[in-house]
């Protein structure tokens, strides 16, 4: 069976700053709360840090040629915000804002389009110190930050996400201690999850009254959540993740503010909202940046508190269960942008990320024939291809990841890439699944 994709469908990959580019303190970068974080013993395993990575700030020449033999229509990357702004705001870093454009202007020699994250996680330290997403302010530093990246790349850039996966940056990063800076408040990642959606709201402004081509928007990660019995209990169990992993995030975008049903649940852990708020983070997008991983089937937890994480990945038959412990689950792919569609107008949508890491078994010449991670692509793919035929808007997709990389608190023991990184060597070596990615692009088609 051979699967076709729209004329101008957009093939492409994406990294994320601190996961490949090294140079953690070279040519003026500032700290970043995940270089505090990583270097903060017992918080990433294996005490492995994000210092050197896959040195991508070095070899970024060798990585575009790499993209431009796979054949890529486009690279989603992120910006490094203490790179560039050391301090997070104030006096310019030129060698990081420099790097920046080098980056660019290889990525358009070689025909791959730039598509630029503002956000993905790495918080200067003295904005952190000065408060963090938990302040107010923070989202007033962002708009500055952003402002500077308009001025300086908007002439390159094709397409602009504001935040990365706020839920993470803002829940994992200050409720729940799994990622930077690793706070356990409620309350805290509450008001950071709030302050990084006004950021974004704010950045889409600034970015109206720039003269930065392309369009803009922001990426949210969504999980496909189901009740684990059609049990009134494991329903509201299922609805109220929704609520917290979903809605809370893709709600306030879309002009229909926070879901009242866990407002009320949060009650006093609530940040304050101030007059205006939700119209700056309701302020209309032009593109919208799905990631997808997978399902979750929820089952009422009576001891699960107000976060209520309690449930079974959904995985098809037959699949085992990815080296992050997730399942193989391209139908919530389907769901996901169909409810999209049905539900929140359709919106331009790209796929930002969708991936599998996978036990790494290199042959001695260091290569890597990877059925399973084609396997998943494709059909994921073919999950994209009927939601395409359904109506949704869907325009392009975004292969995580390039590369092996530094995988937050995994450290470097979660591959992801479609191209082996030598962690000792920085060698890259494309995988059976780039050789097949490339047909996918030159082909404009899946074969299954």
């Amino acid at each position: 069976m051979r699967v076709g994709f729209p004329k101008d469908f957009l093939w492409g990959a994406a990294t994320a700053a601190y996961q490949i580019e090294g140079a953690w303190n070279e040519d003026g970068r500032g700290a970043s709360i995940w270089d505090t974080f990583s270097h903060t013993p017992g918080l990433v395993d294996n005490g492995e840090t994000g210092d050197v990575a896959c040195d991508h700030y070095h070899r970024f020449e060798e990585d575009v040629e790499l993209m431009r033999r796979l054949g890529l229509g486009a690279y989603r990357f992120s910006v490094s915000w203490p790179r560039v702004l050391p301090e997070g705001a104030g006096e310019v870093n030129a060698a990081g804002l420099d790097f920046y454009k080098r980056l660019a202007d290889a990525l358009l020699e070689a025909g791959v389009k730039p598509f630029a994250t503002l956000y993905h996680w790495d918080l200067p330290q003295r904005i952190e110190d000065a408060g963090g997403w938990p302040a107010r302010e923070t989202a007033d530093r962002f708009a500055e930050y952003a402002v500077l990246l308009f001025d300086e790349l908007g002439d390159r850039v094709e397409g602009w996400f504001t935040i990365n996966e706020p839920i993470c940056a803002g829940m994992l990063g200050y409720a729940e201690g799994a990622h930077a800076p690793g706070g356990k408040s409620l309350a805290d990642g509450l008001a950071a999850s709030h302050h990084l959606l006004l950021a974004h709201g704010k950045a889409v402004r600034a970015f109206r009254e720039s003269s930065a081509r392309g369009g803009i928007g922001i990426v949210l990660n969504l999980t496909d959540v189901v009740p684990a019995r059609m049990t009134p209990e494991d329903v509201a169990a299922a609805e109220r993740a929704d609520a917290r992993s979903n809605r809370w995030y893709l709600d306030p975008v879309f002009g229909k503010g926070y879901p009242e049903d866990l407002v009320e649940r949060y009650g006093s852990e609530m940040p304050e909202i101030l007059d205006g708020d939700m119209e700056t983070i309701a302020e209309p997008i032009d593109i919208f940046g799905l990631n997808y991983y997978n399902g979750r089937r929820v089952r009422h937890d009576p001891d699960g508190g107000l976060l209520e994480l309690s449930g079974d990945e959904i995985r098809l038959a037959g699949t085992e269960l990815t080296e992050m412990g997730w399942g193989v689950w391209p139908e919530g792919l389907f769901r996901l942008l169909l409810r999209l569609k049905n539900e929140y107008g359709n919106p331009p949508l790209y796929v930002t990320e969708n991936g599998v890491a996978l036990p790494d078994e290199p042959d001695s010449g260091g290569r890597v024939e990877d059925p399973g991670r084609i396997d998943f692509l494709a059909r994921h793919f073919l999950a994209a291809r009927r939601a395409i035929d359904e109506g949704a808007d869907l325009r392009g997709y975004f292969v995580w990841s390039l590369m092996d990389n530094f995988e937050w608190a995994y450290g470097y023991s979660k591959r992801f890439g479609i191209v082996r990184v030598d962690f000792e060597t920085g060698k890259r070596t494309p995988r059976g699944s780039a050789d097949w990615y490339s047909r996918v692009i030159s082909e404009n088609a899946v074969e299954f």
